[in-house]
């Protein structure tokens, strides 16, 4: 008995610590990143490295509205696209598909979440962007990032819904069934109803890779530093742009990166607290 007692005490505290530590090196990551930014502020008004449109460190002008539009756009274009098809391939591989069918398809979605972002990109520079050229412009646009990006994010949504899908008791299934539902109508009546925590925590992952992804961006959305007024436009991300010039950053130049990974930092909180609110307000009505 007294060793199982201290056992369960050691794993307590094992974890505590752990759950501390992380904590504290998600704040010790935030506090490197508000030093590094906030020299920034001390020549540029915060109000227009919000909301100025222009970027040249040659001339110590610092705007980073048109990055956030395109890192919203993107992500946002990105998730609608990714959402639906993300939850009906996890409702096949969940309940339509046949065992031999669920086979071979689980281990393919597995195997594109290993998939290195560089790959997306060169696909999308091979094929995505040829194909958007067609329609015109130079095929370097938020589209071909649109794309690119839901393609990444659908791995991480369809696992995620799966998982949680697969979780729900088999009763409520039987039940359904049993009062003469049909597959459908127990899926979207019953098993979605359950399973829409997982299902919300994969939306909210699949957001957190789509605003924060790097190399795939850099290689298809153009790198402009406008406002894309149409989708066949380039544009420029908040990470895409840390990216592209950390490496002969300097003084002013590189505080104000630092403050845009401060931006973008927020930028994910917002959208990640906003889509958990949205989640239990939905929780709430069902």
């Amino acid at each position: 008995m007294l060793p199982r007692y201290f056992t369960d005490k050691l794993a307590k505290y094992g974890v505590l610590i752990t759950a501390l530590v992380s904590i504290l090196v998600l704040l010790a990551i935030a506090v490197f990143i508000i030093q590094g930014g906030l020299p920034l502020f001390s020549a540029v008004n915060p109000f227009d490295f919000l909301f100025g449109q222009s970027w040249s460190p040659t001339y110590d002008e610092y705007g980073i509205l048109s990055m956030i539009v395109g890192s919203l756009l993107v992500t946002l274009g990105s998730m609608v696209i990714a959402v639906p098809l993300g939850i009906a391939c996890a409702i096949l591989l969940a309940e339509v598909a046949p065992q031999r069918v669920r086979n071979l398809l689980r281990p393919a979605v597995e195997l594109l979440v290993g998939i290195p972002s560089v790959v997306y990109g060169l696909v999308g520079i091979m094929v995505i962007v040829p194909a958007i050229r067609n329609l015109g412009g130079t095929g370097y646009s938020v589209l071909a990032a649109v794309l690119v990006l839901s393609i990444m994010v659908l791995p991480t949504i369809i696992s995620i819904s799966e998982d949680s899908l697969r979780a729900v008791p088999r009763t409520y299934r039987d039940g359904s069934l049993a009062l003469g539902a049909s597959q459908w109508q127990t899926i979207w009546h019953v098993l979605l109803p359950a399973a829409r925590s997982g299902v919300g925590a994969s939306i909210v992952l699949g957001m957190g890779r789509a605003i924060g992804e790097t190399m795939a961006m850099i290689m298809v959305i153009g790198n402009a530093v406008i406002i894309p007024t149409s989708p066949l436009d380039p544009a420029r991300t908040l990470t895409g742009n840390i990216a592209v010039e950390i490496n002969y950053a300097a003084g002013l130049h590189e505080n104000a990166l630092f403050a845009t990974g401060f931006v973008l930092l927020i930028l994910i909180l917002i959208l990640n607290s906003l889509a958990t609110l949205a989640l239990k307000r939905g929780e709430q009505h069902a």
